[in-house]
């Protein structure tokens, strides 16, 4: 087993954990990212032997291409902008379909420095979606980019886990 970065040695991370929920349950994954610009699938596959749930992703960064690539609905896109609760259950779902995958993981938000959409940075929503699965969560990160960034990552990794591997 491997271990995320900042782990304790011996223990495993939650990139790896998640990956061998979804090995117990024989499901794959897919992520759509926004924000995290491709972070979420490189935590993945940066745990060995990834490939045995790991699909692919899709970072769709630009809003256009939350519609054309995942199947947000463009309506959606236009009433509420990219960084919404319902946009990241879309992208999850859209991802998980386009992509034969059991489970579909998603991020959209602000990294900032600018607003966007009327939301301030650090604005993040994350969304899991699979077989009698449906979450969002909303996560406010304070701090620059990266760091924005790496806690949307780390956010969505939690949430699939917390639904996938309760017990964890």
């Amino acid at each position: 087993m491997t271990r995320s970065p900042g782990a304790a040695p011996g223990v495993a991370g939650p990139a790896a954990r998640l990956l061998l929920a979804l090995e117990r349950h024989g499901w794959t994954v897919a992520v759509a990212e926004s924000l995290t610009g491709g972070l979420v699938a490189a935590s993945l596959v940066d745990v060995p032997g990834a490939s045995r749930a790991l699909r692919g992703g899709i970072v769709a960064y630009a809003t256009d291409l939350k519609a054309s690539l995942l199947d947000v609905d463009a309506g959606l896109l236009e009433a509420r902008g990219a960084v919404d609760p319902d946009v990241a259950a879309s992208m999850a779902e859209g991802v998980r379909l386009r992509l034969a995958a059991d489970v579909g993981l998603a991020t959209t938000g602000v990294a900032g420095p600018d607003p966007q959409d009327g939301k301030a940075p650090g604005t993040v929503y994350v969304a899991v979606a699979g077989p009698g699965l449906a979450h969002v969560a909303r996560v406010d990160v304070a701090g620059d980019r990266a760091e924005v960034r790496a806690q949307a990552c780390a956010a969505v990794i939690a949430l699939a886990l917390a639904h996938l591997d309760p017990a964890g």
